[in-house]
């Protein structure tokens, strides 16, 4: 059977999950990545009200939808994040509090450990997510910075992050950090490094997505060949890259998306640069069966037809791997000898 494509409702807060949840139907998905922002899925009130999550699954169920897997990547960014003014704009208020950063970070980590019980609740064995980092400032090498430097930061993210994950152990529920820049892990190296940070947690593993790979020049298929048993989750998201006019560089030029000097820009899904015939081939031979979630960016882009193109790209796309050896019809057996 086809893997089940789905949509991440990060990039739909906007709309009521009521409104959402048909229109994701009609544009050709099979289920939602449920984000805990807008309206879609309340991570207290999972907790706090008796039958919320089953009301959520019967919205869903009513359209023929299912959910495999919540995110809570605002949430997880200030886990580790210096956290500043900007993210008052994306965590909740009892989150936010008074807005020191210390308390900040620790109210973060205990709504991602909340996240994780909620998760529990509605049934979803993922929460996809960002963890933040205190050292992505130092990224580029100066004032010189050594490995001391970059070492503590990986030690802040395995001491905020492992009770997280113990918790999330307790539920049964999987944490997949999406490897992004401004996370602790942006690239393979740092994977690897965040992932033996926390001395390879059972919990902790990656929401695979080739975009933010892809424009650093990191090897987006390899990422799976190495890290194919921690893959959690996988969303199908596009980028181009090696475009614009010579003005801005990878790290973006201070520009906003869709400005034409830019590099790198996302694109729906199919319209990119990225391989998807290889990371399919990748995700078979890693053995991931999970869902392939449609991310959807794109600036140039009216998002309904974008979303709708994308998920019947995806579906064009993805195949079953091989019950047997396509070559096995040749074996001799002993009744052929």
């Amino acid at each position: 059977m086809a893997r089940p494509v789905t949509l991440f409702t990060g990039q739909w807060a906007d709309l009521p999950l009521t409104e959402l949840a048909p229109l994701a139907r009609q544009m050709g998905y099979s289920g939602l990545e449920l984000a805990c922002w807008g309206d879609h899925f309340d991570v207290q009130r999972a907790l706090a009200e008796e039958g919320y999550a089953r009301e959520r699954r019967e919205l869903l169920a009513d359209h023929g939808l299912v959910c495999h897997a919540i995110s809570n990547h605002l949430v997880g960014q200030a886990v580790c994040d210096l956290v500043d003014e900007r993210h008052r704009e994306i965590v909740p208020g009892h989150v936010w509090g008074d807005g020191d950063p210390e308390g900040v970070r620790q109210r973060a980590a205990e709504e991602m450990m909340d996240t994780a019980r909620a998760a529990q609740k509605l049934g979803v064995g993922v929460v996809n997510g960002f963890t933040g980092s205190s050292i992505w400032h130092a990224t580029y090498a100066f004032p010189p910075t050594s490995q001391t430097y970059w070492d503590a930061g990986f030690q802040d993210f395995a001491r905020r992050w492992t009770p997280i994950l113990d918790v999330f152990a307790e539920v049964g529920v999987n944490f997949a950090l999406e490897v992004h820049p401004t996370e602790i892990a942006f690239d393979l190296a740092t994977s690897a490094r965040a992932l033996e940070a926390v001395n390879r947690h059972p919990r902790f593993g990656f929401n695979y997505d080739p975009s933010h790979l892809a424009y650093q020049g990191v090897d987006y298929v390899k990422f799976i060949r190495t890290f194919g048993e921690r893959i959690f989750h996988a969303h199908m998201k596009d980028v181009w890259w090696g475009h614009g006019n010579g003005d801005v560089g990878v790290f973006g030029g201070h520009t906003t998306f869709g400005d034409p000097r830019r590099f790198w820009d996302f694109r729906s899904v199919g319209r990119g640069d990225v391989n998807f015939e290889e990371v399919i081939v990748a995700l078979n031979d890693a053995g991931y069966r999970g869902p392939l979630s449609v991310e959807w960016e794109d600036a140039r882009m009216d998002r309904i037809h974008g979303a709708t193109e994308s998920a019947a790209f995806v579906r064009r796309l993805d195949f079953e791997p091989p019950a047997t050896a396509f070559d096995a019809a040749f074996a001799r057996t002993e009744e052929t000898k």
